[in-house]
């Protein structure tokens, strides 16, 4: 286990340059039309509650900050609909996309640049709307990434964000796999997914973990839920194990086991880190 923050963080920007999320589906030339436009498709065929989440074109000439751009599948969308769109990741592959997309669609952001979550290079209450989806539960401090987001939007303004789900069917099935399967039943859900979830680090919550979090800023919960997505029904296995799935969702509930938990939040004055 990484300790060391400088470490970690450096260890996650390493594991997110050699590929940006999302963009192992093609095998189009990259940085084609072609290849832009199945990562877009397979990113929505499979996560098509992200529309409902984000509601993109509501926020026409808005100032948006979309913080982890990644392969600029959604940081398009906010382009399209017509925001005055920012957006930053920590990693320079993750720009030269965004970039080289708005490029191939003929199209142009206000700003995109490599910049850390946990230290925003923006002012006090800059923006409209914060946009964050599955991004700064890689940063070794999301706590600080989440005060960042809240310091930059302005009093009034929204905050749009995802985070695992630790009490999600997708988390049991990676408990399963790398613990009670492995021998290992009392191994934690956190130590397993830190080590074993995409970049190294990577942290879950639970819905309750959340509410206890956001309870200490001025913020308030316009909404937070995790609905089941394909994740958790094993979409891509077996018959067999997609019935499995299936039974386990129908016990567990539609509404709050889902692997993307996400929270849709106001920022109610101004921000103070808690001391």
């Amino acid at each position: 286990m990484i300790i060391d923050e400088a470490e970690l963080k450096s260890a996650v920007r390493k594991y997110w340059n050699r590929q940006s999320c999302g963009t192992g589906v093609t095998s189009q030339e990259k940085f084609s039309r072609q290849y832009f436009d199945e990562v877009e498709d397979y990113r929505y065929r499979v996560e098509p509650d992200i529309f409902a989440f984000a509601q993109f074109t509501r926020y026409r000439g808005q100032k948006i900050l979309e913080v982890g751009v990644g392969a600029g599948t959604d940081f398009l969308q906010w382009v399209r609909a017509g925001a005055k769109a920012y957006g930053i990741d920590l990693t320079e592959e993750g720009i030269e996309h965004v970039r080289r997309r708005l490029a191939v669609y003929g199209l142009a952001a206000e700003e995109v640049r490599v910049a850390d979550a946990e230290n925003l290079p923006y002012e006090d209450e800059s923006f409209d709307l914060i946009y964050s989806y599955g991004v700064i539960h890689h940063s070794p401090n999301t706590i600080r990434a989440l005060e960042e987001i809240m310091r930059c939007t302005k009093v009034g303004g929204t905050m749009k964000i995802m985070v695992y789900n630790k009490r999600s069917c997708a988390a049991f099935f990676q408990y399963l796999r790398h613990g009670l399967l492995v021998g290992k039943p009392f191994r934690s859900i956190a130590d397993i997914m830190y080590r074993h979830q995409e970049s190294p680090g990577t942290k879950v919550y639970s819905i309750g973990e959340m509410r206890k979090v956001l309870a200490r800023y001025p913020v308030e919960i316009r909404n937070i839920g995790a609905k089941v997505s394909n994740y958790d029904l094993l979409w891509r296995s077996s018959k067999g194990r997609r019935i499995l799935a299936r039974m386990l969702v129908r016990i567990v509930g539609y509404e709050n086991s889902g692997w993307f938990l996400t929270m849709e939040l106001k920022k109610t004055g101004p921000f103070a880190r808690p001391a």
